[in-house]
Order: structure tokens, then sequence, then C-alpha cells
């Protein structure tokens, strides 16, 4: 006897069997029908490529000048770069969500409201709108942070440059998107990520060639001794120190940042003499230690610039704030900032006072000759 098994009873695996194909293709249509995760994927891509080549290039040329960002170690340069690597891509996907995805939706919006399929054409025109309204947005807390808004033109350059930024990820999305909606193979963030990476070694490769052959040459603080920085050092404004080569120096309206316990350094002017020694101690300088009793100042500077335009600085202001208070070594037959200025200003005022005297004796010439004239 022969037993017949109810049609719901047969299994799962055995309808899949019969047309796995068909089954596949279908509960991938069910999950993504609009395209929207691989658009979201595909767009983290761009913008994870956009910023590894951008950033290898701006390391690229920040090598060859004056800086003092860069890890030196080797395991620290590593470990920096891992972590930007991780904050690259969570950046990439609060853009893709805060600002490619709105662009998308914009653009598949406007295209159905006049009837027309929708295309990288609506894309171009929604991206340039949903980038005006992030930098409303930001800027204006931003703004209101400050009390100050910033210039126009700046606006304008944050517009255009999330505008330029925002474009080929949105572009890259909404092709991804399509493909999907429309049952196409292949995944286009696999074939950003293999651009990108292609694009990266690429630029590696042309930096690595241009340092290695000698054409431009990586920045290296200038080598002195301690002698060499006995002189005379300006900030340009007025303030200068005179470092004498026994150890003392002399400051005649130097800045001295005090903390205010506002978060604020404030400068206040120091004069005085004092002490002064190279830092290290031996070896190449890399920096001098400055004390001065009388403005209770007490610090150590940095050396940087080139041998022959060396500067020292410290920072100011929080730490990491970028700010900088920065002295250069006055080279022969230069002047100091107050000197030079007050100079070009008394230049000038002569030159002024004898135009006034000139036009006055004109003036008073052109009179007498009309009056000549009158009585003739």
């Amino acid at each position: 006897m022969t037993q017949q098994a109810e049609p719901h009873a047969i299994p799962d695996e055995a309808t899949e069997d019969v047309a796995p194909g068909t089954a596949r293709t279908t509960a991938r249509q069910v999950a993504h029908p609009d395209g929207f995760g691989a658009a979201f994927c595909a767009s983290m891509a761009a913008l994870c490529a956009e910023s590894v080549v951008a950033a290898t290039v701006g390391v690229l040329i920040l090598l060859s000048r004056e800086h003092d960002v860069l890890p030196s170690g080797v395991l620290l340069a590593v470990a920096v770069s891992l972590g930007a690597l991780l904050l690259v891509v969570l950046l990439s996907g609060f853009v893709t969500a805060a600002a490619v995805m709105p662009a998308l939706t914009l653009a598949r919006r406007a295209a159905e409201r006049r009837g027309r399929p929708g295309g990288w054409k609506w894309t171009l025109g929604a991206v340039p709108v949903v980038a005006a309204g992030a930098v409303a947005v930001f800027g204006g807390i931003a703004a209101l942070g400050s009390l100050s808004p910033a210039h126009p033109l700046a606006y304008l350059l944050w517009w255009s440059s999330l505008t330029a930024v925002l474009l080929p990820a949105a572009l890259v999305a909404g092709a991804a998107g399509s493909r999907i909606r429309e049952n196409r193979p292949g995944s286009v963030a696999r074939k950003v990520t293999r651009n990108g990476a292609i694009a990266w070694l690429a630029v590696g490769a042309v930096g690595a060639t241009v340092y290695g052959t000698g054409l431009v040459n990586v920045y290296e603080p200038p080598r002195l001794s301690g002698s060499d920085l006995a002189g005379t050092w300006t900030d340009g404004r007025g303030g200068t120190v005179r470092l004498e080569t026994h150890g003392a120096l002399v400051a005649k309206g130097l800045d001295n940042y005090v903390w205010d316990g506002t978060g604020k350094d404030k400068p206040k002017d120091c004069d005085g003499s004092g002490t002064w020694s190279p830092l290290p101690g031996k070896g190449p300088v890399q920096g001098v230690s400055m004390r001065i009793g009388s403005c209770e100042l007490a610090r150590d500077w940095s050396l940087t610039g080139t041998e022959k335009k060396p500067r020292i600085f410290h920072e100011i202001g929080k730490p990491g704030s970028g700010k900088k208070y920065v002295l250069t070594k006055v080279v022969k037959g230069g002047h100091g900032g107050k000197h030079r200025h007050g100079g070009k200003h008394g230049d000038e005022g002569k030159q002024s006072v004898g135009t006034v005297h000139r036009e006055e004796n004109e003036h008073r010439g052109e009179s007498e000759h009309h009056g000549a004239e009158d009585q003739k």
C-alpha cells in the first residue's frame, strides 16, 4: 500500500530543490526591493575612497613643508592611521545617512512629480540643494555658538566643497540602487572599493617616486648649534628678545601668555633680563628654554624654519589648538618689527607733510597771479 503525502507536508528543502535559482532571486528582490542597502554601501565606499586618497595627497604635500603634526615613530604612525581609518568609516556612514540618501530621495521624488524616470541628471540637481541645506543648518549652529556669523564667501566655499564631495558618492549610490531594482548582477560597492584602492596605490607610487628620486625633499628642522641661536629674535610686532652667547637674555615687549582662568591665554608685555639654554643640552638643537624672573616667564620653545631663517615657537591656548607664538631670528641687515614699522610710518609722515606744504605754496602762487591780473 502506497502512501501519498499531503501538499502542505512537503518540506521547504524540496521546494527549493525544484527551482533553486528562482527562489533565491525572489527572496533577494523581497529583501531589497528599492536597493537602499546597496546604495548606502556604495556611498560609504565612495566617501571612504575619497577621504583616503585626499588624505594621502595631503600627507605627501605636508612632508615637504614645515610640520609638527605627523607622528615620527612607525608604531605610532600605524596606530594613528588605523584610528583615522576607523573614523573615516564612521563619518562616511553619517554623511551618507544625513546627506547622500536624502539627495537620492529628493531626486527620485522630483522625477516622479514631473512624470519622468529618475536618473543621474536628477541627482546632479538634488545634491547642491541638500548641500545648501546642510551648510545653512551647521553654519547657523556655528554662528549661534560663536555669536558671530562667518564671512559670506566662507559659506560659499563650504557649499561648493560639500557639493564636490557629495556628488561622486550620490552618483555611485544612485547607480547601485538602480542595478538592484533592475535585477542586474554585480556589486557597485565592490567596484568602487577596488578602484579606490588602485587610485590610492597610484598616488602612493607617484609620491614615492617623487621623494625617492630627489625631485622633492622631505622637510627637516634646521641643524643648529647652541652658538647659532645667539642673536636677536622678533615676533614682527615690536616684541624682541636678545640671546647672548654666555646664556643671558634681554627681552623687550615680548608677549607672555598667561592663563586667565577662563579658558584663554592673554598676552602681557614682558621686559627684563633672564637666562636661556639650548634644548637638549647635547647634540643637535631642538629648541630653546627661556627663563625671565621679572615676568615669571618660563617657556620651552621648539625650533623650526630653515637654517637661513630659523624660527622658534610655543603653543598658546588649549593643547592641540594649533595656535602658536612665533619668533624669527633677525638676519644681519634686518630690523625689528617696531623699528621697521616706525621708520615706515615716519617716512610716510614726512612725505605727507612735504606734500601739504608744496600744495599750499602752489595755491598761494595761483592766488597772487590772479590778483595781479585783476589789478591790471
